[in-house]
């Protein structure tokens, strides 16, 4: 049975994209998924999750990434929810795998009701490959399905690779890009200060970009 795997990594940070992975793989490789020792990428090291994710390519038929910039967040979100466009989001993944069996990691408060909007989005988009497919949605699946474990290890090496270019670019260092980061907010504040507007690669919907220009505005 064709069986993928989809997560996320970056619905939090204020900077830079969020990456959502997908891996397709058949049952039968669910085991050796397990043999290679992927887990939730927040356990494992930098370093690690970068060698897991070439051996995961080697077992899949197919891995696929979804790229949403801080600019397009930014634009959904006048349009629809942040859980709306996780549905969305999901959804193209799936379209791209095109499994009979998907587990995710919900989104959503509610896992079960994350699954069924799923579903119904991915019916209205694919009407033509859905008839088979069955999605489990839970939280946490990343560290209790390996397919799912595989998925959140391609999106967070992704992630991590696109946040160094996005430093390059731009010629700062900027921390992780979550709000929690001292180092983040303090580039927010300076970056606003210096140019009184902060930059494309920050989602400028989120509460804490929102914070740093009212303070300076006041």
């Amino acid at each position: 049975m064709k069986t993928a795997g989809i997560d996320e990594a970056g619905k939090g940070p204020v900077i830079g994209p969020m990456c959502i992975g997908g891996v397709l793989l058949d049952e039968s490789n669910i085991n050796a998924l397990k043999n290679l020792g992927v887990a939730d990428s927040k356990k494992i090291s930098p370093k690690k999750r970068t060698q897991l994710a070439s051996q995961i390519e080697k077992y899949s038929e197919k891995v696929f990434v979804l790229e949403i910039s801080a600019r397009q967040i930014d634009e959904l979100r006048k349009l629809m929810s942040m859980n709306d466009i996780m549905v969305m989001a999901f959804s193209k993944v799936l379209g791209q795998l095109n499994p009979e069996k998907a587990y995710v990691d919900a989104a959503d408060v509610n896992e079960e009701r994350f699954g069924v909007r799923l579903l119904e989005e991915y019916r209205k988009n694919y009407p033509e490959k859905s008839d088979e497919l069955t999605i489990i949605s839970k939280h946490q699946a990343d560290a209790t399905y390996p397919v799912v474990s595989a998925a959140s290890i391609v999106a967070k090496v992704r992630r991590d690779y696109l946040i160094e270019e996005l430093k390059k670019d731009i010629g700062m260092d900027f921390g992780s890009g979550y709000p929690s980061d001292p180092k983040t907010k303090q580039f927010l504040a300076d970056w606003f200060k210096e140019h009184g507007d902060l930059p494309d690669i920050v989602r400028h919907s989120w509460k804490t970009a929102e914070n740093v220009m009212n303070e300076k505005n006041e």
